[in-house]
């Protein structure tokens, strides 16, 4: 049973809640830091998704099209970078981190070379090829920009970059894009962007997780987990889209959320695209399902609530990561600033104030609600690193995959994971399906994939693993070669999605799909 009080716990609950936190994830370095994801790394990968047939028609793809035949246009392999060169070789951000299909964007670059141009392609099926080339920019005079401005009481990095070029947008459909900024010496960056869709009625609604990218992003040499001497500290306690992002300019949607997206428009499922800063109640009325992808750690608290209203109101939702909802944020200066104090939450300005703004991680004080009583599982801790072990082998989620009780899949499970937590509050009942015993650091737990329905019909599915969407590449070459998943993991993640996302596009999954057997009682006393 949920035992929260207009998104409070009870006086009841609250000393089980912070046991459970300091017993539970603070004990293996939990924090939402998922250092493996470097390890991982964000280069893109060569070589087709293999999936489940679902033949494209060569005189559809040969023919102007309306939105949904997009996935079966041709594609251009020619997408991933192949030289990123020096950190200042090239590098840019957007003045918007999504826009609506037609709205232009401002591009700001800075560069080492004399001359870039900038590729626009869109992310998707594209007969295996996984993005389609829609504009691209002419060769522009190129230049060095600053090291951004630091302000000194949050520590925030602003670049503060003049504009470089305008893109337009008009003509490009909804969906992920990354802009290729290539320079006349040959090196390479990206620049995510998102055409989000205005309304996501009937369709499956997958949710781009924008704060979270920006929150672990070192530009400047501050994170919301570093400042630039590396320390904890030292980090930033607001972070600004005012810059670029690190690395390959889009590691975290690389890693986290690409392969989601090649599936999902593989599988020709009605589909709409968002962020999590641009989730509204309108946008949300009447999805099919709400997906969430890799890694979602931080939200504000309107976008809990909204969500919340809209797993009551009908909508499947899909949790495909783990340390879903654990940050509490707020966002200001239009969106480009996502502020978290964390364990620092006594300097938030909303501290005294507005207890339920104040931005400490949503299941501490001074507003404790964890974030199990939406997704059904609770952060439990980081790293780990383990099989992925079935516990309910004919479940509806597993069709087709052949699998038994007990059968593992190695590595699945890591580098952050969740499980179900009987003490703080869950949905009831609730299934766990997979239940994968771990060590975190030296502390022995488990990892729990869970499935849940509500009074709406809605389905709630949670994989307690963040590996889960790396696993849609596992055994492929340039694939997460570092977890050591192999080719069996693909096609057992690639199955279990697809039967998920097939499900969730019918409507409320309690309505056609068995309702969950609530077995906590099996695994936890």
């Amino acid at each position: 049973m949920d035992e929260t009080d207009g998104g409070r716990l009870s006086r009841r609950t609250f000393l089980g809640v912070v046991a459970a936190a300091t017993a539970g994830a603070t004990a293996c370095g939990a924090g939402g830091h998922d250092g493996a994801a470097a390890r991982a790394g964000g280069t893109p990968a060569s070589g087709p998704l293999l999936l489940p047939s679902a033949s494209p028609s060569p005189d559809a793809a040969a023919s102007p099209q309306p939105a949904r035949y997009e996935r079966l246009r041709p594609g251009d392999p020619a997408w991933r970078a192949r030289s990123y060169g020096p950190a200042d070789a090239i590098e840019g951000y957007c003045d918007r981190a999504s826009v609506l299909p037609g709205h232009p964007v401002e591009l700001r670059v800075s560069t080492t070379a004399d001359r870039f141009r900038v590729t626009a392609y869109r992310m998707g099926w594209y007969g295996g090829a996984e993005a389609r080339r829609v504009w691209r920019s002419e060769w522009l005079p190129g230049r060095r920009q600053g090291r951004g401005d630091l302000d000194g009481a949050t520590r925030t990095v602003h670049a503060n970059w003049r504009r470089s070029l305008t893109v337009p947008t008009a003509g490009w459909p909804e969906g992920a894009y990354l802009l290729r900024l290539d320079s006349a010496k040959g090196h390479q960056r990206y620049v995510p962007l998102i055409l989000r869709s205005a309304e996501a009625t009937g369709r499956t609604l997958l949710v781009h997780a924008t704060a979270t990218w920006q929150a672990y992003n070192q530009w400047g040499g501050y994170s919301l987990y570093y400042g630039r001497d590396g320390s904890y500290g030292a980090r930033s306690l607001a972070v600004s889209f005012d810059r670029p992002y690190d690395k390959n300019g889009a590691e975290k949607f690389l890693v986290y959320e690409r392969a989601l997206v090649v599936l999902a428009e593989r599988l020709g499922v009605p589909l709409a695209y968002t962020t999590g800063l641009d989730l509204t109640p309108e946008l949300m009325k009447g999805a099919a399902s709400i997906v969430f992808l890799g890694h979602d750690e931080y939200w504000t608290p309107q976008m809990r609530r909204q969500v919340t209203r809209a797993r009551d109101a009908g909508s499947n939702i899909a949790f495909l990561g783990a340390n879903t909802c654990y940050r509490r944020i707020r966002v200001e200066n239009e969106g480009r600033l996502v502020v978290c104090y964390k364990d620092q939450y006594a300097r938030d300005p909303m501290y005294g104030r507005r207890p339920p703004e104040v931005t400490a991680d949503f299941r501490s004080a001074p507003a404790p609600d964890p974030e199990s009583s939406l997704t059904g599982v609770y952060y439990d801790g980081f790293p780990a690193d383990a099989p992925y072990v079935v516990a309910a082998p004919h479940h509806w989620l597993f069709e087709g995959t052949g699998v038994r009780r007990g059968d593992a899949f190695p590595h699945l499970v890591g580098v952050e994971y969740d499980r179900v937590t009987p003490s703080v509050p869950t949905p009831r009942p609730i299934e766990i399906i997979a239940h994968s015993p771990l060590m975190c650091g030296n502390r022995p737990s488990f990892a729990d994939s869970a499935y849940y329905t509500t009074p709406s019909g809605a389905g709630v599915f949670a994989t307690g693993t963040m590996r889960w969407v790396e696993g849609l590449r596992a055994g492929l070459p340039g694939g997460p070669r570092a977890h050591d998943m192999d080719a069996r993991t693909r096609r057992f993640v690639t199955r279990t999605t697809s039967n998920l996302l097939r499900a969730f596009s019918r409507g409320p999954a309690g309505d056609h799909r068995a309702v969950p057997r609530d077995n906590v009682h099996a695994f936890y006393t």
